[in-house]
């Protein structure tokens, strides 16, 4: 079992073999949880990681372009705008 040092501001380094096994990065983020006198580290997924990743890899799986979105979005907007007014103005 690897023994880490706690350095002077709370520090300490988790060995390589479990960073990689783990596929923890230099930026990653880490929930403390302290179960009695044991502390655990829990690799952290930020919300819109989670989210951005899925739809990078959905756009990906369709063979879609940033290109391609926005001017989907654009359509959307203007049938949105057409609908609305028009509805408005009935």
């Amino acid at each position: 079992m690897p023994v880490v040092k706690l350095r002077e501001r709370g520090q300490l380094t988790i060995p390589y073999e479990y960073r990689k096994e783990l596929g923890i990065g230099k930026e990653d983020v880490l929930n403390v949880l302290k179960i009695g006198d044991v502390l655990i580290l829990v690799p952290k997924q930020l919300t819109g990681d989670v989210v951005s990743r899925k739809i990078e890899a959905a756009i990906k799986k369709k063979g879609l372009t940033l290109d391609n979105l926005l001017k989907n979005l654009r359509e959307q907007r203007k049938k949105y705008s057409r609908e609305a007014y028009a509805k408005a103005k009935a």
